[in-house]
């Protein structure tokens, strides 16, 4: 297997606030609120998780999709996930449900989704062997 290396950064700025940098220069606010400093909001670190999940595949999905031209308008991914509610927390089952708009064909969706969640998705492919996988879609009007 070949590999490539890639460099992110975090920082630290006081209390439970970092700023997480991206390799391509792109920083968000990660960090949770402290009573006593009301205006210090980021992004939970195992929200982050989800949501890096979440829009990996749903990167995929769009790509699939366009190369199919499937006449794709919308995409939303709600995820839902059980956490261990003991130390250090593990994400135990993480569901996904693509809701798409657009005269998208229910065989090529299943199709997109399938190939991102089983050979695409670098997140899913880390995240899946610790955890029971799954996902559905709805096409909405």
């Amino acid at each position: 297997m070949e590999t490539k290396t890639k460099q992110v950064q975090l920082e630290w700025l006081r209390s439970r606030m970092f700023v997480g940098t991206d390799h391509l220069g792109n920083s968000l606010a990660i960090g949770y609120q402290r009573e006593d400093e009301p205006h210090a909001q980021g992004i939970n670190p195992s929200d982050l998780l989800l949501l890096a999940a979440a829009s990996c595949s749903a990167y995929d999905v769009v790509q699939i999709l366009e190369k199919g031209k499937q006449p794709l308008k919308d995409l939303k991914v709600d995820v839902s996930a059980e956490q261990s509610q003991e130390a250090p927390y593990p994400y135990v089952s993480l569901h996904f449900k693509y809701r798409i708009k657009g005269d998208v064909d229910p065989k090529k969706m299943q199709r997109a989704m399938q190939l991102s969640e089983d050979k695409y998705c670098s997140v899913l492919a880390t995240l899946k062997p610790g955890l029971t996988f799954t996902s559905e879609y709805e096409i909405e009007d």
